[in-house]
This record gives C-alpha cells, structure tokens and sequence, in this order.
C-alpha cells in the first residue's frame, strides 16, 4: 500500500480524504494507539485496533473505540487482520514482533503514529507548523519544554509534542493553529518515521540503552539518526559527543542545512557555547568567526547543573534556527520550570540539600546528575535493565561522601563500588518494598554532613519497587519531608 500523503493543506476539508476507505491495522490500545485509530476513523478508513492483552482496562478502552465504529480484536497481537493495507504501531512495539513478521510477508508496511501525524499535517486545510525536533538517550523532555517556553517567549504559536505525553496526531488535527511544534522523539518513534523531515533536529547525547528493543548500539545508534534525514537549516550536535556528530555527517540534508554544535565551553564558529557564565551563539550571528551574540546567563537556567545548561544550549540552538530573537531565548529560560523529579531540590535539612532526580533511569542519566555536585550521598538501586556499573562509579567516586543502595539489582552497583570506590561507605538496604525509601532518607542523613547533596539518582529503573519513577521521586519527596519536620521548628521543610 502506498502510504496516503497530504499536500501541505492544498485539499479543503470538504473534499475527501486520501485515507477514506483503507484498511489500516493499529497496534496497541496505549494512548498512541487510540489517538491514531480515532483520527484516522475520522477520515473515513476501516480501522481495526489489535492488542495481545485482555485486562479489564482494555475492555474498557475497547468499548469506548467500539461505539465509535472502531473494530477491537484483544488477546490476539499475531495475527494480520485479513485485508489490513497499513499497519500502524506505538511506539514500543518491537520490530520483531510477530505481527509485523506477517505484516512483511503479505507486503503491507509498518508505520508509527508520528508518521502519521507528518503525513496529516495539512489534512484539515491550514499551513501545516514547521517541526523542531529532539532526540538523545538523556534530557529529551526537559529540552524540548525549554524550546517551547523560548518560541512562546517569541510570541509564537507553538506546543510541546510527541514523547513528552501529548499525541502529536492529536495536536496536528486539533483545532488551535500552531506556528511551530517543539517535538520530542524516542528512538522507536524514530524508527517507525521514515518519511518525517524537519525544519531542524537535535541528538542531545548517546548511551547504550533499549539495546533489548534495536538488537545494537548500532542501531540504536542510526534510528536516533534518523531526526536529521531532510532537516531544511539546522543539524544541532553535542561537541561533547563525537558520536552525535558522526550521525549529522551521515545524514542526508537539504541544500544550505547547516551542523550547528553546542558546547560547555568557549564556542567556535557555527556552535553556541559558554564564555565567563554566558551562553553565547556563533551560529547564527553575520560574523561567526569573530563576534557572538550573547543570549543568556547560565543563572537563568534552573537548575544550573552542567547537563542542563546543555540542554538549554541545544534548545537555544533550535530556537535562533528558526530566527528566534536573542531576548527571546533568555526570557524563554527564565520562565521555564522543569518537571518534579528532574534533579528537583526537595529541601534543606540540617545543612543538606537533598535532590530528587528519579528520572535518571540509566546510568547515563545518573552520571550527569552526580557530576553537578561536588561531595554527595548517593541513594542507588533498581532493575539495571542489563546496565554495568563500572564506568559510572569510576567517574562519581571523588565525590561520593556515601551511598544507599536499594531495589533488586542493587548488588551490581555494590560490585562496581567495591572495585573502584572501596573507601566510600555503603549502606545495602536488603528490602525492596516501598517503605525502603524512607529508611533510605535516614540511612543517607546519618551519612551526609553540612554541605553534602543527598543525591536520589537511581540509574535504574523503578519497576521492582514502584509503579513509576514519579512514585519513586513522591517516596524520596515524603521522606525527605518527613526528616525535615523531625528538625527543630521543621528546618527546611
């Protein structure tokens, strides 16, 4: 089946749509999985939702498709439904999967939800908004919230879409007009996006991670890649990152598109970077090889914590490509505030900041959040998701006043501990129940002293304990509360 196109808002809303009549396969009753089936319903294709579950909730969400019209098959994720022209997935389903193997063997391709969403863009007869991408292992949704706040600050029509929540098919056949759309995207939307091609796209970093769902690092590697097929001004980098580099230098752009790096430090010409506490840009100035323009303090990004100025770089960086004003970009910063659980500062207890950064899932994530400290507690533990330790631990020890471990895979970070920080106390709590955070806040507040950072950067994930890292961050919130109200007229609280 040849995938329906629109025109770029050619084609009035009164004239039919190119999808009226196909039969179109959606995987998953997720949240992506409903917003393509009813926005695809509603221009008239025969929509068939399959999923391998059979759970109460399902058949909840199933009825709520069905009295739209929408066929539902649960308990069945296998097989092709007969005369499926289009099968379109969420996001986590894996290329493997036997669905798709059947898929291929009857010819019909595979597409995710934000390739859907590019091709709608102009379905319901309006200029359809210029695309802003991101990507990376860590820092995605923070960044592209900066980005948003910057292009509001800008005066312009814009929303925060894709993996930061919001279905972007949603968003593209919604009634609000936008000008332009910050949107975040995973490495799987990625790889199911093959066409989408935007104004200009950003890697913020790469680690190995989700190696389970791509089969390699290299893989994983060229879906994350993908953001830069086709960008029209701006291909932003990581300097620190010699692989984010390496996918611009592959990647197949149009005419003019420009790599556009960011950087910690002093910049070179084409990059934005760091000079005596000011971000800078010698991007997108008429002289970048020997002026700047300066566009914010690194104050004015909260937290400062080095991976986040970073991110507020990048961000920057996306903004001046779409001709974003330098006051806008440090307004934008300004006013922007970053989710609960991302290297949040919960309270002061005692002379000891403690820090809520559950969103550091991966070892990656968690080596960017210790290095933004100088002499930490650190609170560690979770399901590794095949992760090692070493690395991480190598790099942290110099700051590590103590550790608290916790969770099931809690063993491997005592190991890496063992060999490369051997002089650093450890606390191993041999308890996996919810109630383990709060002996864990006290356990880190016995070993913390005026001045450290009790640091909750776990590297791992939350699912043996919680039911997400948000209930994680709530536990370590609660119990950081509850400390501080044990203080003398509730310090820090």
């Amino acid at each position: 089946m040849t995938l329906p196109s629109s025109s770029s808002g050619s084609s009035g809303p009164s004239e039919p749509s190119a999808w009226s009549g196909k039969n179109i396969t959606v995987a998953g009753l997720g949240v992506s999985g409903i917003s393509a089936a009813r926005a695809l319903a509603g221009l008239g294709a025969r929509v068939t939702v399959v999923d391998g579950g059979d759970s109460p909730q399902l058949r909840e969400r199933a009825a709520g498709l069905e009295a739209d019209g929408i066929a539902v098959r649960l308990g069945d994720a296998e097989t092709l439904p007969e005369g499926t022209e289009l099968v379109v997935t969420s996001p986590g389903w894996k290329p493997s999967s036997p669905l798709f193997a059947a898929a291929a063997e009857a010819g019909v391709d595979v597409v995710g939800d934000v390739e859907i969403a590019w091709r709608l863009r102009g379905e319901n007869g309006r200029k359809p908004a210029a695309w802003l991408a991101v990507t990376g292992t860590n820092g995605k949704t923070t960044t592209v919230q900066m980005l948003a706040s910057i292009l509001k600050a800008a005066g312009l029509r814009t929303r925060a879409v894709g993996n930061i929540g919001t279905p972007i098919i949603d968003v593209v056949l919604g009634d609000e007009e936008y000008d332009v759309l910050a949107v975040e995207l995973s490495s799987y939307q990625l790889h199911w996006a093959p066409s989408v091609r935007a104004h200009s796209g950003a890697v913020l970093n790469l680690a190995p991670d989700h190696l389970d769902w791509h089969g390699s690092m290299k893989a994983y590697a060229a879906d994350k890649g993908r953001i830069y097929e086709g960008n029209q001004v701006a291909c932003v980098y990581n300097a620190a990152d010699p692989a984010t580099e390496h996918l611009v230098r592959q990647a197949d752009v149009e005419e003019g598109c420009r790599a556009i790096g960011f950087t910690l430090g002093a910049p070179g010409p084409s990059m934005l970077g760091v000079v005596e506490g000011i971000l800078v840009d010698r991007a997108f100035v008429e002289d970048r090889r020997t002026t700047a323009q300066e566009l914010a303090e690194v104050s004015d990004v909260k937290p400062a914590a080095p991976h986040n100025v970073a991110n507020a770089l990048a961000a920057a960086a996306l903004a001046r490509a779409f001709g974003v004003e330098p006051q806008a970009v440090r307004d934008g910063l300004r006013a922007f505030r970053p989710d609960a659980h991302r290297i949040a500062h919960v309270a002061d207890v005692a002379g000891v900041a403690y820090v809520d950064d559950s969103k550091a899932t991966n070892t990656h994530a968690a080596e960017a959040s210790l290095a933004a400290y100088e002499s930490i507690v650190w609170i560690a533990g979770g399901l590794a998701k095949g992760a090692t330790f070493d690395t991480l631990v190598t790099k942290a020890a110099k700051r590590l006043r103590g550790v608290v471990l916790i969770g099931a895979d809690r063993a491997l970070i005592a190991e890496a501990l063992a060999r490369h920080a051997p002089d650093v106390p450890v606390v191993d709590l041999d308890r996996t129940d919810t109630g383990a955070m709060a002996e864990a806040v006290r356990e880190a507040a016995r070993l913390a002293g005026p001045g450290d950072t009790v640091l909750m950067a776990p590297a791992c994930a939350s699912m043996d304990m919680f039911t997400d890292y948000n209930k994680r961050g709530e536990a370590f919130a609660e119990a950081v509360r509850d400390l501080a109200g044990q203080e003398p007229g509730g310090a820090g609280a």
